[in-house]
């Protein structure tokens, strides 16, 4: 492993760790066994702590338990007059497409749906799945989970524009002159591909084995468990340090 570890290095471990240990203790009979997935997940608290500032204490709200599975965030891309609806986000002050977490019991395009009229108090209906991509390929900045993102068309069938407490401003944008986004929701790439999409035939965007290969925060699905638990011990000591 290179001295030059990169804070995705470091993040992406720290989750591939916490997904190994959640699922082991969500299986595992033998007592021994449970406590080497504890002393597992332990790791990924203290490594993933010295990335996004979160304690012990506090990792029940990043922690879950049962079988590790990506996250699923929802994205509505909306069209008017050529241009793209935009929200500037309260907690950032940045721009992004409406949308959010995915709430158990909805299909994804139902959540969206639900995100954009309490976001910017349009209705709206599905047209077109227009992405699916993950996360960790397409340069967002390090994030504790693994996180599918979901890009959906969409086309405006009532409302009018209102903020809320999730949103400081709204506003439709040319593609040539995008406001500063914020990259931990959003980045310029997605917004690109899905225009090319929505505005063509061009079949839905996926990312495909060879990206996942080839991405920035990508490992080889081959590569053992004893290699993480090694690794994570040569990290422990340098994580602290970058």
């Amino acid at each position: 492993m290179p001295d030059d570890l990169k804070v995705v290095d470091i993040t992406d471990l720290a989750k591939k760790l916490n997904a190994i240990a959640q699922t082991g203790l969500t299986y595992a009979k033998d007592v021994f066994d449970r406590e080497r997935y504890e002393t597992l997940q332990q790791l990924a608290v203290e490594l993933i702590g010295s990335r996004f500032d979160i304690d012990a204490k506090n990792w029940n709200h990043v922690s879950e338990v049962g079988y590790a599975t990506p996250k699923t965030d929802v994205r509505a891309f909306i069209l008017r007059e050529g241009k793209i609806l935009m929200v500037r986000e309260a907690d950032d002050g940045l721009w992004s497409l409406p949308g959010g977490w995915a709430d158990v019991g909805d299909t994804p395009s139902v959540a969206v749906s639900r995100e954009v009229k309490e976001e910017t108090g349009l209705s709206v209906n599905v047209t077109k799945l227009l992405g699916v991509w993950d996360r960790n390929l397409h340069g967002h900045p390090p994030y504790p989970w693994h996180v599918y993102k979901l890009t959906f068309l969409y086309e405006e069938v009532g409302g009018s524009l209102a903020l809320s407490h999730e949103s400081t401003d709204i506003g439709f944008f040319d593609i040539n002159e995008l406001p500063e986004l914020s990259l931990t929701r959003i980045v310029t790439e997605q917004i690109e591909v899905s225009m090319e999409i929505a505005t063509s035939d061009r079949p839905t965007w996926f990312d495909s084995f060879d990206s996942q290969r080839t991405g920035i925060n990508s490992t080889p699905r081959s590569t053992p468990v004893a290699v993480y638990c090694i690794d994570v011990f040569k990290l422990y000591s340098k994580c602290l340090l970058i």
